[in-house]
């Protein structure tokens, strides 16, 4: 029980008090009630940190401690097909037992309700909602279909994968169908003919009438099974930790894989007016996880799954207290090395390069060279032809000067883009010298075995009006080579040393996750982070509260109930205490709670209650009822839902109709 007290620094107010938050500004500040570091962070004077060998020693022999590292190899644990099991025969004498379904949109889990001790009071099977079609083996077989478990691992069928629901709805009823198939399958129960167990189903809040007609019709007409139970998973979870007399009063806050809900208990029953939605759960987190570190790390890009963002998700983020205190943590270096936690991706172990022979290298390095010599001298001959063709013309252009064709001349000069016979002669000149350094170079490398390159300046004007296509990218190309030619002396020969890798190849296949621990989970928090447009836990929790009056408000808070998969991260019961603090009246007290098992406790309230109503009317849906009544037909119980029947606009009767067609006016040529 939490009281909120009036610490210094806060404005004392008859109802409410002020502090900052990220949700708005406040001119207040406090600073006593600052959360404190988790245990894991705290250190205390005196107190060794954890420290591990490096591999590297002093100089006596003795191992060196390095500084402490958190690195974790990701599992990718692949799931193992589930067997088939042979049910119990407590399960079918006196009379068959019902069988429970927690049919959520990340994992199904199925077992049985049976008080009898020998039959294991958990579910049996627990498989992910995921179903994924073959196109076909290519001798001919037909499609194979493959569902939860024996998919194996789902990120090489990732794009195969097709889930029955949208959202935490289930809408795609012939994937559905497959998926109670596999239940029915591995748990030893016969589906042909017909189920003769009485089947509980949790639903979505306020599911949709049309989703559970859908469903009610493929229960009773394929399977044939003689009576239902649908009930809310945060409600049967809320009833399985009850810690005071049923009914009780609560406010539930059940955040799952696609959605996070608000839900008002009063007096042992759900209050379906006040219950909100927020579209937000693990999925979302886990796609937001993942965008972040493929920005981070674009060269791991194939490697970051949403299978590994999953595990990361579980089993290294938390709930930050206050969302922008812990950023500001997060900017210390001494903090980022004691927190920060690498996740190390596979890798292959190979050296860089090899070690080879001395005379291996040798004969290869003069391979190269031959080679650059013939490409150099190919060069070479390639440029002198090219400049010899220039050559001839200006020579061809001065030739016109001396016989005195003095049109022709003139206009071989515009062609050239030149203004006398003077600049013509100067490029004449500086071409010719070019020439001839070609033709001596060549020479010499004929007698010489060193191979000379071209100077990468040029040695002549670029004269555009003759078309050329010389360059200087083909010099700079040359000049490439130079380092290469530098190193080839033959009067020297290096020593050969295995070759040593430039870096840490571990270490350049580690994901360091810094704050990335927090900010995929805040999303509940602060939907802004990924572009929502919703409202927080904080704010809808605080809008459902004050639809109420102050007495049931006060109620509600003495029974703040967590589950569900997301609300496992390590310190959301301290975030959603910290904002009850915030939003509650001064001096009043609340209670937040997580169920024992908030992932599980959904499937074992749903056996408690089908144990303990089994041989009652309440709650059942029999064949009787859903022939009569229709398949959106529902029997409310302590966590169901809200049964709102189908009410279609009242038709006026046929009665009143024939006055009106007597007083009308008929057509003369209308047939009777």
């Amino acid at each position: 029980m939490l009281a909120a007290p009036c610490p210094t620094g806060w404005v004392s107010s008859p109802w409410k008090h002020t502090k900052p938050s990220h949700y708005g500004t406040h001119p207040f500040k406090i600073n006593s009630i600052i959360p404190r570091p988790r245990a894991s962070q705290q250190r205390r004077p005196g107190t060794p940190e954890r420290a591990r060998v490096a591999g590297r020693t002093r100089a006596g022999g003795a191992p060196a401690m390095a500084a402490p590292t958190r690195v974790f190899a990701f599992r990718d644990a692949r799931w193992a097909p589930d067997p088939v099991l042979e049910p119990s025969a407590a399960v079918r004498s006196p009379q068959p037992v019902p069988l429970v379904i927690d049919n959520g949109s990340f994992q199904t889990r199925a077992g049985w309700a049976c008080p009898d001790p020998s039959v294991p009071a958990e579910p049996l099977l627990r498989f992910r909602s995921l179903a994924a079609r073959s196109r076909g083996a290519r001798g001919g077989a037909g499609a194979e279909t493959q569902v939860g478990n024996d998919l194996g691992s789902p990120e090489p069928l990732r794009w195969l994968l097709r889930s029955p629901f949208d959202r935490n709805v289930p809408v795609q009823l012939e994937l559905q169908e497959l998926l109670l198939d596999h239940v029915f399958q591995r748990l030893g129960v016969s589906s042909q003919g017909c189920v003769d167990h009485p089947i509980v189903l949790t639903e979505a809040v306020c599911n949709p009438l049309y989703s559970r007609q859908m469903m009610s019709e493929l229960l009773f007409e394929c399977y044939q099974v003689p009576k239902v139970s649908y009930g809310v998973d945060s409600l049967y979870s809320f009833y399985h930790n009850r810690r005071q007399n049923w009914p009780c009063s609560g406010l539930v806050i059940s955040s799952g894989y696609q959605c996070t809900h608000i839900l008002p208990v009063l007096d042992g029953r759900l209050d379906a007016k006040n219950c909100k939605r927020i579209n937000l759960g693990g999925c979302q987190a886990a796609v937001y996880l993942q965008r972040l570190l493929q920005l981070k790390y674009p060269g791991h890009f194939a490697a970051i799954t949403l299978s590994r963002m999953e595990e990361i998700l579980h089993e290294h983020s938390y709930i930050a207290q206050d969302y922008i205190e812990e950023l500001q943590k997060w900017r210390c270096p001494e903090y980022y090395e004691d927190n920060v936690h690498k996740m190390q991706l596979p890798f292959s172990n190979k050296l860089l390069g090899s070690t080879v022979a001395s005379e291996e290298k040798q004969e290869k390095r003069q391979q190269q060279l031959r080679r650059l010599q013939e490409l150099n001298a190919r060069r070479r001959e390639e440029k002198l032809q090219l400049d010899q063709e220039r050559l001839d013309r200006l020579l061809y252009v001065q030739e016109l000067l001396e016989d005195g064709q003095m049109d022709q001349f003139h206009k071989a000069l515009v062609e050239l883009n030149m203004d006398s016979a003077e600049e013509l002669q100067s490029y004449i000149n500086k071409l010719s010298l070019s020439v001839e350094q070609t033709k001596q170079k060549i020479l010499q490398s004929e007698v010489n075995i060193e191979v000379d390159v071209v100077d990468s300046k040029p040695e002549t004007p670029d004269l555009d009006p003759l078309g050329s296509e010389q360059s200087l990218e083909d010099v700079e190309s040359i000049n490439e080579f130079e380092p290469l030619f530098a190193e080839e002396q033959p009067e020297v020969e290096k020593p050969v040393a295995a070759v040593q890798p430039v870096f840490n190849l571990a270490e350049y296949h580690q994901l360091f996750l810094g704050t990335e621990r927090i900010r995929a989970p805040e999303i509940v928090f602060q939907p802004s982070l990924i572009g929502e447009d919703q409202a927080g836990i904080a704010e809808t929790m605080q809008y459902v509260l004050e639809r109420y009056s102050k007495e049931q408000q006060a109620v509600l808070v003495q029974n703040v109930f967590l589950t569900g998969g997301n609300t496992m991260y390590p310190g959301l019961k301290a975030r959603i205490q910290k904002e009850l603090l915030e939003m509650r009246p001064f001096q009043s007290s609340f209670q937040v709670s997580l169920a024992s098992s908030p992932v599980l406790d959904a499937w074992y309230g749903a056996r408690d209650w089908a144990v303990e109503h089994m041989n009652r009317e309440e709650g059942w849906i029999s064949r009787k009822d859903y022939e009569e009544k229709g398949g959106e037909y529902l029997k409310e119980h302590c966590a169901s839902n809200v049964y709102v029947p189908i009410r279609l606009p009242k038709q006026p009767p046929r009665a009143a109709e024939a006055p009106s067609r007597a007083s009308g006016t008929g057509n003369p040529g209308e047939q009777p």
